[in-house]
């Protein structure tokens, strides 16, 4: 087995570990929210499990755990089915469907025996964790790393184009002056602008000239089935920084600074350029044309299938002036607020986006775990998976907040209904809505799941 193959298979992994990790924490400190207002006003907690010791959502099925020990009134145990977990709370209809228990006068220590703030209060602790959970992770970067952004007056050699922008009648080299007229004053906030703010023009300077480029009906539809991030990007050159001991780059005799010009006779001196040729040549012969030292030289080798040759170019920094703000400790919690609610908002766009826009179905969109997978990089690094980890905190606790019984946000709302009308919602009336909603769940990951199969292989 080749070294590439190998690398490709060892990125896969790292990527697929690195979405264990966060999720298993992240699950484990939302039921934890849950836990602690439980706890809080004195509600026993029966079990307290990190994935699902039964066959979800169908409680009596396959039920072991694969550990299980308990200390005091709460069981605490790791399932096998890994699609979340749960905490069982005494008197509560919830994934344990407990019937035998509710059938029973309520009891001092369980939750349908508790205020309705109180009962509020518990069932949101997992989406108030999960909320938290992102703001202290956010802080922790700001303070550690501070924060870094590309000015789009700063991408000096102009964009890089996909087919999409290219079709709207964007440039290689192109150099962004505003959308609808507004100026941008972040390179990664461009597309944004023109996806969520329906922008029907973006102004660039062109030769010298500003010149207004019409966006058609159907851009935003091409702009995410090729990708936000690649619609447009700065255009940078490729340089080699390192070569990989045992690749087809070290074979073909790559040097550390060479500066790649051409690919098969086709001009790439720019990444996008060089990595269009690349990928068209996977398993092909590939003649790449290098300068060194002042001269060219051609290299010749073939693109393996991994599609990587085994060389690691030189990064954005080494071309582009990035800004950088530092925060001090109350300045980086203060960030960490205000930039934990702006992605709450933004995420929530983004979902409203999806099901309201004409022009994208949501099963381009929508993905399972393999989708969530593939938004870790394939090296580990704290800052990445931090940074990834607070964002998927964010999501889950938006999804929980929405109102599905079965979801936090389904009882939420019979909780909200109660404290209003002064009228309990009926048991059996919260078990059927439970059940329905816990198969609709059921539904919804095996369809997102699904997706990725699809795509995966070969599906559109």
């Amino acid at each position: 087995m080749q070294l590439d193959t190998i690398l490709l298979m060892s990125e896969g992994w790292v990527k697929a570990l690195q979405l264990i990790a966060a999720l298993s924490l992240l699950i484990l400190l939302h039921e934890f929210g849950h836990y602690f207002f439980a706890r809080l006003f004195k509600t026993r907690v029966e079990k307290f499990y990190l994935f699902f010791d039964f066959l979800f959502p169908f409680s009596g099925l396959l039920n072991f755990s694969l550990f299980k020990k308990k200390v005091g009134d709460t069981e605490y145990g790791l399932g096998w089915f890994p699609l979340g977990g749960y905490v069982k709370i005494a008197g509560m209809v919830d994934e344990s469907m407990d019937k035998e228990a509710l059938a029973k006068p309520p009891e001092p220590w369980e939750y349908r025996s508790k205020k309705p703030y109180q009962r509020l209060f518990i069932m949101l602790g997992g989406i108030i964790m999960n909320v938290l959970v992102a703001m202290v992770v956010y802080a922790v970067i700001f303070g550690v790393w501070g924060e870094n952004y590309l000015l789009t007056t700063d991408a000096k050699m102009g964009i890089a184009t996909s087919k999409a922008a290219q079709k709207i009648g964007l440039k290689d080299g192109d150099m962004i002056v505003g959308v609808d007229g507004r100026n941008v004053e972040r390179f990664n906030k461009v597309v944004p602008e023109i996806i969520f703010n329906d922008a029907k023009a973006i102004q660039v300077l062109r030769d010298g000239q500003i010149v207004e480029v019409k966006i058609p009906d159907g851009t935003v539809g091409g702009i995410i089935k090729a990708q936000r991030n690649s619609f447009i990007a700065p255009r940078m050159p490729v340089v080699v920084e390192k070569v990989k001991d045992g690749t087809e780059a070290e074979r073909m005799g790559f040097k550390s600074n060479d500066s790649i010009i051409a690919v098969n006779g086709k001009p790439a001196a720019y990444f996008h350029l060089f990595e269009e040729e690349k990928m068209a040549n996977v398993k092909k012969p590939l003649a790449v044309t290098v300068v060194r030292n002042g001269a060219e030289v051609e290299l010749k080798g073939t693109v393996p299938e991994s599609k990587e040759l085994g060389f690691e170019p030189k990064r954005p920094d080494d071309y582009f002036k990035y800004q950088h703000v530092d925060y001090g400790f109350f300045s980086a919690v203060g960030k960490g607020f205000t930039y934990t609610f702006d992605q709450f908002g933004f995420y929530w766009q983004q979902l409203k986006f999806l099901f309201t826009s004409k022009e994208v179905k949501a099963s381009e969109s929508v993905g399972g775990l393999y989708s969530f997978g593939q938004l870790f990089p394939g090296q580990f690094t704290w800052l990445d998976f931090l940074t990834l980890t607070a964002f998927i905190s964010i999501v889950l606790a938006f999804m929980n907040l929405l109102p599905i019984p079965g979801l936090d946000g389904g009882y939420v709302i019979f909780l909200l209904y109660e404290m209003i009308s002064g009228r309990k919602v009926n048991d059996k009336v919260m078990e059927y809505a439970t059940t329905v909603g816990l198969v609709l769940l059921l539904g919804l990951m095996l369809y997102a799941n699904g997706l990725d199969v699809f795509r995966a292989f070969g599906g559109k």
